[in-house]
């Protein structure tokens, strides 16, 4: 029976695999074949998750050119020991954050993510860690993914409800609520409190 991982890192290796070959070669036979190995990826990756071939596909096979990891920041505010996490729609909480905008750095897209789903103004202090979402978090994703954690002074704000999250709150490490573990897990959470108490923090990176 083979590793639901690795197969999983195959169909994601195919992938951009066939990605680079398609950007890069001339030969428009060669073009279709790359294209078939995007499309054997596709089908593998929707074989080895919950995912339909058809939302892999749109995942998966629209980017062009070499392909690179994806950015996604996520904020950690603490006040009083305890650290802010946002509720989303389905009802699991994680750090405020999401994917990373062009033309933002990591700093302005940690402050805009907070203040969308918090409702929170930060002022960013310092990068806590820049973690690979596969070897960190649950769940599968059709995507290389790095996670950039960024400790934020809160300056003030309120949350209101809006299209992404439902509620918001501080808590301590004893009393978190069901987190969206494939964002956010209780590890890098208390990485993240440690990181705040600790002024000669140093980034963590995988």
């Amino acid at each position: 029976m083979v590793d639901k991982a690795r197969w999983i890192s195959w169909a994601m290796e195919l992938q951009a695999l066939g990605q680079a070959g398609e950007a890069y070669t001339s030969n428009v036979f060669d073009q279709e074949r790359y294209q078939r190995v995007r499309q054997i990826a596709a089908e593998m990756m929707a074989m080895g998750t919950s995912t339909t071939l058809e939302e892999v596909s749109g995942l998966f096979c629209n980017e062009t050119g070499y392909q690179t990891p994806k950015l996604d920041t996520r904020t950690a505010v603490v006040k009083d020991g305890k650290i802010l996490l946002v509720q989303e729609s389905d009802g699991l909480w994680a750090l405020p954050g999401g994917w990373a905008d062009v033309g933002l750095t990591i700093m302005e897209n940690a402050a805009k993510e907070t203040l969308e789903e918090a409702g929170i103004v930060i002022k960013p202090r310092r990068l806590i860690a820049l973690l690979d979402r596969g070897r960190n978090n649950a769940g599968d994703s059709p995507y290389s993914i790095q996670k950039a954690f960024v400790l934020g002074e809160a300056q003030g704000g309120e949350f209101t409800p809006n299209a992404e999250t439902l509620d918001s709150g501080y808590f301590s490490l004893d009393e978190l609520p069901p987190l969206a573990e494939a964002k956010t897990t209780r590890a890098q959470l208390a990485m993240c409190l440690e990181a705040a108490a600790n002024e000669c923090w140093e980034a963590v990176f995988d």
